[in-house]
Order: C-alpha cells, then sequence, then structure tokens
C-alpha cells in the first residue's frame, strides 16, 4: 500500500491517537449503558467515534487521487497559538486561578474573550463582527445555561455583582 495523500494520512493519525486517548481516558470513569449514563459514557463514546473517523480519513488517504503524495505545508503557529490562547484565557476568566489570585471573571467576560482572541486567528479580522459574534454567543450561552438548564456558575465578575 502507498500512502496517495499525505495529509489525509496525517490528520487519520492525529484522530486516530486523539479520539483513542480520550476513549482511554473515559474508562477512568463510570462508563454505565445508555440508559444510566454515567460520566465516562458520552466522553468514551466521541473519543471512540473520534477514532473510527480517524480510520476511515487514513483508509481514504490510501485512496486518494493524488499522485504527488499531498505534500504536508508547514504549521500554521499564529492561528493555533491564538485558538489554543484564547481556549486557555476562557478557562482562566471563567473559573480563575486561586492560587495565583486570579479572581473569575465570568461566563459573559469569558465568552467575549474567546471570540475576540480566537477571531484574531483569521486572515481579516474585523473588530465589529467579533463583539456582535460575542454578544449572540453570550445572550445564548446565558438563556441556554443560565436560564433553562438552572446550572449555577458565576456569570458576572465579583466587582459587578459584589
Amino acid at each position: 500500500m502507498q500512502i496517495k495523500s499525505r495529509k489525509d494520512f496525517a490528520s487519520g493519525l492525529m484522530f486516530i491517537a486523539a479520539g483513542g486517548a480520550f476513549a482511554i481516558g473515559a474508562t477512568e470513569y463510570t462508563v454505565g449503558s445508555a440508559a444510566r449514563m454515567g460520566p465516562g459514557y458520552f466522553p468514551l463514546l466521541l473519543g471512540s467515534l473520534l477514532a473510527l473517523g480517524g480510520v476511515f480519513v487514513l483508509l481514504g488517504s490510501l485512496t486518494a487521487q493524488r499522485t504527488d503524495g499531498g505534500l504536508i505545508g508547514r504549521i500554521a503557529w499564529k492561528p493555533m497559538l491564538l485558538i489554543v490562547g484564547a481556549n486557555l484565557v476562557f478557562g482562566i476568566l471563567l473559573g480563575g486561578i486561586q492560587t495565583l489570585g486570579v479572581p473569575a471573571m465570568g461566563l459573559i467576560a469569558a465568552i467575549f474573550a474567546v471570540v475576540i482572541i480566537s477571531s484574531m486567528a483569521g486572515d481579516r479580522f474585523v473588530f465589529r463582527g467579533a463583539l456582535v459574534l460575542a454578544l449572540i454567543l453570550a445572550v445564548g450561552s446565558y438563556l441556554t445555561f443560565v436560564v433553562g438548564l438552572s446550572l449555577q456558575f458565576q456569570v458576572w465578575p465579583s466587582f459587578i455583582t459584589g
């Protein structure tokens, strides 16, 4: 067998590795059954599906129509760092870092930060568009998680709520 698309082959391996890691990690929790799902059920299911999708992508790389192998380009460091950084900032703003004395800023601030930072990863950054998207996501998240599901977590920064 010859690899006809290196990009698909590398993507398939990445999906298999990530999905397999999540599926194996999920077995550390109680999985349960479809009728009574435990905390490990959903990560096990998603990890397995991701790994299975990776197998299909990997097999597709062996039957692709390319003749040059589909060269793998350079790693796009700026978008990767901005997306990963946006998720880290989201986590820090949502929950804070108590050991360093960084207070939680709440859901709304975290959503605005993640949308604006991750929007900078694209080729074109339109600040007004990022703000509109952040507002829509913040309102939707508030209505879904706080109003609809009655989840208890900090929505606003503590200096606003007291």
